[in-house]
């Protein structure tokens, strides 16, 4: 019995010990796979998700790791996107990193509307399956089922659309084309209609001050929109729309891989991207003699090019936009020679060219030397009745980006350098607004990271202006992972920009107002402060934000005197408060519900035009905002149907009575637009390579009653067509095909 305990039973039992002891622990190896070979990432740190049970990779890039409650297992390497692992009974795993060749931030994305669950920065991304919830014809159009970010007229007249987040205007926003600022400057005003929808592949949306690497321009948050991409995008991608206005547009969009004959060389891919849309049709559905919507035609291109090797990846390219519109008074008479008619028009020619060269490091893959150029030409030209304006931009920008760590991959960083230079040349009647800007800066910004549980960023800007001297700009964000489906962010920063007056207040332009300038227009300089709770539970999440905006000084563009425009700076109560709460449901397979709601308490100190001071309601700023949203899809999203209510609460607006006096701003009247809902909603079907879908917007036909101030008398003193506060034109269906071959977007 000895003998036998001694030779079976003992072997036996140590044999079971092993095998639990073994059965308790993950192993693997971490590899990153490229040019058909596959090497170890040495020092990959593998980590359960909510704990502090942690390894990293050897030089073998190999791990092992006890078993956790969690089920997740997170692998990242600075270089690289991170992977998250659903773990039940594996133990020896095979993962494969996909290397960051352009110094972007790890993202990890849904098929639709998700979170950037790593970054410490606020953001929430669209993909191209979320953009296809609605029409999307360019990106003023792409936030419609989104609840973060407003979108509205700016008039009754240009078309012009803004957005707002945070309660404040998109001007605030920085909005870049793939980490190149974009849409700034005297693209404000009609910018988000120069980006098709057909051409972007995802929109980030960041809340609070964003980055030090992108700038200082950023004060209520960041907007980057993906392109298609060369490498990626279909081979050929057909589009066409049409709607009951009469608006029509069609988008081709063409790339292609130049095969090498060895994996091993570099490879050469490009891509043609091309929009044409125009509206011809005369709409005045509230029967006032002007076009609720003006005559315009866009052609809009973008040819652009890529290249990759073992060493470097580089993109480039050149964009050109022809853009022109004419609204205003419908001439019912042509033949009269006494028939005097109030028209607006403007004419926009915009070239631009790209470059985006990062230099990589095999051996070292989380390091990076990046370098981006962009130049802009804008030149644009306006006719409000009879007062021309005539407004040209020259920009060209660089951005060098370094990136590396301190020791090992919990300690990153980014620091560079920074060139900007602007020259504005703007005429409005007798106004003449000149200014040339050159801006040399530099930037550092300095990443902990602590397994997944907390991740804390610390960036500051130095800047030298030619014209304001020297620019300090902090921020930070910190992102505290307190369980597994439990994340806190904190952020503070702040910002710094100078402000285009014509161009963000072009809808107040078509009117009577006398524009004045009561002093110099000083940089708007603000601070912004945050705190996000994200909440998941499976597939659903609840999302609280709070966010307070506060300038040190605001520019005014004070409209409460009807018959003038002032502007100046303003040192007061200035500040925006905006709080969120998001629910996002998936309740069954295919089914999403998404219910938002938002409330914006937004001031700002108005008076100096009489000497006087006065802290109110910011105007056009909805108080209240609900969004509710619901997709569902059949099986292999063969059809696939969206709806979407917006309910938008009061806003105040300014005094439109005829017979009103501006004599104080004390005794001024208060007065609110009413709430309205809209509607909208789409279904589509796909077929093997096409899609066709239905939709209508605003299918509660509501519209604005009156949106211009004594419109039957546009050369008074009274007209205004720049304070509309809702919709000018009722229920549009619209009707659209989507082809594509090959590839992939």
């Amino acid at each position: 019995m000895n003998i036998f305990s001694k030779k079976i039973i003992l072997p036996f039992f140590f044999y079971a010990i092993n095998l639990n002891i073994f059965a308790q622990n993950v192993s693997g190896i971490v590899l990153d796979k490229s040019n058909n070979k596959e090497e170890p990432i040495i020092g990959a740190t593998v980590n359960w998700l909510g704990t502090k049970i942690a390894t990293t990779t050897d030089i073998e890039g190999k791990f092992t790791i006890a078993r956790a409650k969690s089920k997740k297992l997170v692998i990242s390497f600075v270089g690289y996107k991170s992977d998250t692992l659903d773990i039940s009974n594996e133990t020896d795993l095979r993962v494969f990193l996909q290397s960051e060749n352009q110094l972007q931030e790890v993202v990890v994305r849904s098929s639709s509307t998700s979170m950037d669950r790593l970054s410490p920065i606020h953001t929430e991304i669209l993909t191209s399956k979320a953009l296809a919830k609605a029409a999307c014809c360019n990106l003023s159009e792409s936030f419609e089922t989104n609840a973060s970010v407003s979108v509205s007229y700016a008039d009754a007249v240009t078309g012009a659309k803004q957005i707002q987040l945070l309660g404040l205007a998109g001007t605030y926003v920085q909005t870049n084309v793939e980490n190149i600022p974009s849409i700034r400057g005297l693209a404000t005003t009609f910018g988000l209609n120069y980006i098709p929808g057909t051409w972007i592949q995802s929109i980030d949306i960041g809340k609070g001050a964003g980055s030090v690497v992108n700038g200082y321009e950023s004060m209520t948050g960041q907007i980057n929109v993906e392109l298609q991409k060369p490498d990626l995008a279909e081979k050929v991608y057909l589009n066409t729309y049409v709607n009951s206005l009469g608006r029509g547009e069609i988008n081709l969009n063409l790339a292609h891989i130049f095969k090498q004959k060895q994996e091993s060389k570099p490879k050469w891919s490009v891509a043609f991207l091309s929009h044409g849309s125009t509206m011809q049709t005369s709409i005045d559905k509230n029967n006032d003699n002007f076009y609720d919507l003006p005559k315009y035609t866009q052609a809009n291109f973008i040819n652009r090019w890529k290249y990759e090797s073992d060493k470097m990846v580089a993109q480039f390219g050149v964009k050109y936009l022809y853009d022109t519109r004419l609204g205003g008074q419908i001439n019912k008479n042509p033949l009269s020679l006494d028939n005097l008619i109030y028209r607006f028009s403007n004419t926009t020619n915009r070239a631009e060219f790209f470059s985006k060269t990062a230099k990589l490091y095999q051996s070292k893959p989380y390091r990076g030397l990046g370098f981006i150029v962009n130049g802009v030409i804008h030149d644009s030209k306006s006719q409000f009745g009879f007062r021309p304006y005539d407004g040209k931009q020259q920009t060209l920008y660089g951005n060098l980006i370094y990136q590396d760590i301190f020791g090992n991959t919990n300690h990153s960083y980014k620091a560079g350098l920074s060139f900007l230079y602007d020259n504005y040349d703007e005429k409005f009647a007798d106004l003449i607004y000149q200014r040339e800007e050159i801006v040399k800066g530099g930037f550092f910004e300095y990443t902990y990271k602590h397994l997944e549980k907390l991740t804390a960023v610390a960036g500051t800007r130095l800047d030298f202006h030619n014209l304001y001297g020297t620019i300090f700009t902090p921020r930070l964000h910190v992102l505290y992972n307190a369980t597994e489906n439990t994340a806190l962010r904190l952020s503070a920063g702040k910002g710094f920009r100078t402000a285009n007056p014509f161009a963000e207040y072009f809808g107040n332009l078509v009117s009577s107002r006398t524009v004045r300038f009561l002093e110099a227009i000083r940089p708007e300089v603000s601070w912004n402060y945050g705190v996000s709770l994200t909440k998941t539970f499976g597939k659903s999440n609840l999302i609280i934000d709070l966010y307070h905006t506060r300038f040190q000084n605001q520019l005014i563009g004070d409209t409460e005197h009807p018959n003038f425009l002032y502007f100046y700076n303003s040192q007061g109560k200035n500040y925006a408060n905006s709080a969120q709460v998001e629910v996002n449901l998936v309740p069954a397979p295919r089914l999403e519900f998404k219910v938002a709601y938002r409330y914006s308490d937004v001031w700002q100190t108005l008076g100096k035009s009489l000497n006087q001071e006065i802290t109110v309601r910011k105007m056009f700023v909805p108080i209240d905002r609900v969004l509710f949203n619901v997709g569902y899809a059949l099986p292999y999203d063969k059809w696939k149907f969206d709806v979407t209510l917006q309910f938008n609460g009061q806003r105040r607006i300014p005094n439109l009575s005829t017979t009103y006096v501006h004599t104080s701003y004390e005794a001024m009247p208060i007065q609110f637009a009413p709430a309205f809902v809209n509607l909208n909603a789409q279904v589509s079907r796909s077929f093997r390579r096409w899609d066709i879908y239905l939709g209508g917007e605003n299918l509660t036909n509501f519209r604005q009653k009156d949106p211009i101030v004594t419109p039957d008398n546009p050369f008074g003193s009274r007209f205004d067509a720049g304070s509309a506060w809702g919709p000018v034109v009722g229920r549009v269906i619209y009707f659209g095909t989507r082809y594509k071959l090959g590839g992939r977007i």
